[in-house]
């Protein structure tokens, strides 16, 4: 099996490739600087988790899968930025997108909403194959590990939390023995949260929240 689990960073796209099962999974690592070189790097796999939106919601309504996703994440609620309406990736500034999600929703983004705007363009003008899919670090790392109170993962104690949830599927010394020198730990761990989401969907066995399709065809669902 092949799978890979991808998050965003500072110097673009951190990319985890995963092949093999087990504790026996070899990892290569990669940052891109775009959508179209993660597709690349992950060609022939069989599943990969993304964390960005992959769909927009429809007019001002939240998409139900952010809807359910919140529910479950709880106190962590606030890691999950509600995806903005199709009109802001148009605007050029905050202000502008404030003005164009106030237009649909009734309401602004938040700047953090705005930070990702580019990430969300990125995705939005490539063609993804049906290996692609949402996910959501922090959900992922909830539901592999209940019952966990995660604290900050910009923190050495939310770092270890993390890691030790993941070992429970994989060995962490094999994974994180040989990572970019331009990838944050944070990032790398998102990464590897999305991947477990991912080879969940290739084995059949992952949640589909908020199943559906935007105006675009997509899926407007996030895996877990």
């Amino acid at each position: 099996m092949r799978i890979a689990g991808v998050d965003s960073g500072p110097r673009g796209w951190v990319v985890c490739v995963l092949s093999g099962t087990g504790r026996a999974r070899r990892a290569d690592w990669s940052v891109v600087p775009d959508a179209a070189a993660v597709l690349a790097a992950t060609a022939g796999c069989d599943a990969v988790g993304v964390d960005i939106p992959l769909a927009l919601p429809s007019g001002g309504v939240r998409r139900e899968a952010e809807v359910v996703a919140a529910a479950r994440l709880g106190p962590a609620r606030s890691s999950l930025f509600p995806t903005p309406p199709a009109a802001v990736l148009h605007a050029v500034s905050y202000a502008d997108a404030c003005a164009a999600a106030q237009a649909v929703t009734g309401k602004k983004i938040s700047l953090q909403a705005w930070h990702i705007v580019p990430k969300i363009r990125d995705f939005r003008a490539v063609e993804l194959p049906a290996s692609v899919v949402e996910s959501h670090p922090e959900l992922s790392f909830r539901t592999m590990t209940s019952g966990v109170d995660f604290a900050s993962k910009k923190t050495a104690r939310g770092a270890g939390q993390r890691i030790a949830a993941l070992s429970g599927w994989a060995d962490p010394g094999r994974l994180l023995g040989d990572l970019p020198t331009t990838a944050r730990l944070d990032d790398v761990l998102d990464a590897l949260a999305c991947a477990w989401t991912a080879e969940r969907v290739a084995r059949g066995t992952a949640e589909l929240l908020g199943p559906g399709t935007d105006d675009r065809g997509r899926s407007t669902a996030i895996a877990v």
